[in-house]
């Protein structure tokens, strides 16, 4: 019964775990590794002294999540190209506050997991404790390991690279899916001039594949050229198909060839224009899209 009972609280809190995990490490794979040791520490701690069940659980996993980040380091730097994070299907939203949820939704989005990909792992630990989970100061220095002033410190250098590198306005749910939904279908449809006319003269392109897919090495600047080479890619690959799909709290679109996705596309807009394009071919960080045949 006492097992049931933790397995119970435990599954209570998963989703929001998971969430948790995936901010600071960027992988969806990762971050189910995560939650699945820190369940095993969960089971054999003793419960009495926990007050704060949800605060607990999240201290653990995200001090597995900055061991797993710091391991990585070696891997992210023999990377082939870019690094961009894995999308996921599903967020954690608060059944009863949608603003909570929009904001927890945007703290998944593919625009803030590459700025949160610019901070070191503390940093990035301690703005996922702080912004998104709200822990106050003392407990995010006991999960880290260091005095409360240090951590006050972490969070202002984080919390102000991330504002300096996101839009100066909140850009409208509605508007950033209708450009979304304009750019995929002048894609599909071959149409140059709509492409290059929905994107930002200076905007960029990053793209994925981990030296599995094609992929550009460095980003791609400006309206013409990421028009060519996106144009350039799809010519190697007849027979594909676009569909739009919920990623990351956002709507992306999914390139598929077959049942099978091939590359997901994510865009970041200033409202009026596609600002950055962010493009994951590598097949290893698509292992949570859902095939063609499952949007039918």
């Amino acid at each position: 019964m006492a097992d049931e009972r933790l397995a119970r609280e435990f599954d209570e809190h998963r989703v929001v775990l998971l969430g948790a995990a995936y901010r600071v490490v960027g992988s969806a794979s990762d971050a189910e590794d995560i939650v699945q040791e820190t369940w095993l520490r969960w089971a054999g701690v003793d419960h009495s002294e926990v007050r704060d069940v949800r605060a607990y659980l999240i201290r653990i996993t995200t001090r597995l999540a900055l061991n797993r980040l710091r391991q990585q380091k070696a891997r992210r730097e023999q990377y082939v190209g870019p690094w961009l994070p894995e999308p996921i299907v599903r967020c954690e939203t608060p059944d009863a506050d949608p603003e909570a949820a929009v904001e927890l939704a945007d703290s998944v989005s593919m625009a803030m997991l590459v700025v949160l990909e610019t901070l070191s792992p503390l940093e990035r630990a301690t703005f996922v404790l702080r912004e998104v989970f709200d822990l106050p100061y003392d407990e995010i220095a006991e999960t880290l390991g260091r005095s409360e002033a240090a951590v006050r410190q972490l969070a202002h250098r984080a919390r102000g690279h991330v504002h300096a590198r996101q839009p100066r306005h909140r850009v409208d749910k509605a508007r950033h899916t209708e450009l979304t939904m304009q750019f995929m279908k002048a894609a599909g449809s071959g149409d140059f001039a709509k492409v290059v006319a929905l994107l930002a003269p200076d905007s960029v392109l990053i793209s994925d594949g981990g030296g599995k897919k094609t992929a550009a090495l460095k980003p791609i600047q400006g309206a013409e050229k990421i028009a060519r080479w996106l144009f350039g890619v799809m010519s190697s690959y007849p027979g594909f198909e676009l569909m739009p799909v919920a990623l990351n709290g956002e709507i992306a679109f999914v390139v598929y060839y077959g049942d099978e996705p091939d590359t997901v596309a994510f865009v970041q807009t200033s409202g009026e224009l596609i600002t950055e394009l962010y493009l994951i071919r590598n097949p290893d960080k698509l292992t949570t899209v859902p095939a063609r045949h499952a949007l039918d």
